[in-house]
């Protein structure tokens, strides 16, 4: 909710690099939690810029049942994660290079999570240099990637060959990763152990 907040009163863009197999599909349902509560600012358009995303996502879409119980309740309460108003899928190239010629503030949901290939790349070659802009991490950032790079801070990366200013803010949300910690691990141990 900050980090949306802020990046919107300065007028700039979120872009959050996203795995597009459940990493993608949690961010939405975060999102429509996030604009059901009026905790996200109504004209802030929210993208999926990942064909293999939305073919995740339609996948989560046709099978509603198998949701949690809190998934299950905000579609009992009308909400539907995958389709809430503000939120728009993006099919083709020039709809992708399109957004970054829109200078309104917005979310924009792009593969690769890793930061390593996909339109994510274009997302932060327009939009890296300048500070009213957010990247925000959301998951694991293996060494030697570009994600790692952008996660350490480093002042300048390369993108497509060419060096770039980091001067976005960076934000990282540990909340989202699917690698389990040091006590999930021992837990594990535990169970498997006492189960044999």
């Amino acid at each position: 909710k900050e980090i949306i907040r802020s990046t919107y009163e300065k007028g700039g863009k979120v872009i959050i690099p996203a795995f597009a197999l459940e990493r993608t599909q949690e961010i939405l349902y975060q999102c429509a939690r996030l604009r059901h509560s009026g905790d996200m600012p109504a004209d802030m358009p929210i993208y999926v810029d990942s064909p293999l995303a939305i073919k995740c996502t339609e996948i989560f879409a046709k099978h509603l049942n198998v949701y949690d119980k809190d998934a299950r309740g905000l579609i009992e309460a009308g909400i539907n994660p995958f389709d809430f108003p503000g939120l728009h899928y993006i099919g083709s190239v020039d709809e992708s290079k399109a957004l970054n010629e829109d200078p309104r503030p917005m979310v924009i949901i792009a593969a690769s999570g890793m930061m390593e290939a996909g339109r994510v790349l274009h997302h932060l070659r327009n939009n890296i240099e300048d500070s009213k802009n957010t990247i925000l991490i959301v998951s694991f950032q293996a060494q030697h990637t570009l994600g790692h790079r952008i996660a350490e801070r480093q002042k300048e990366v390369n993108i497509f060959g060419e060096p770039f200013r980091l001067r976005a803010r960076v934000k990282i949300l540990n909340a989202f990763s699917g690698h389990a910690g040091r006590s999930e691990l021992i837990e594990y141990v535990r169970a498997v152990r006492d189960a044999s």
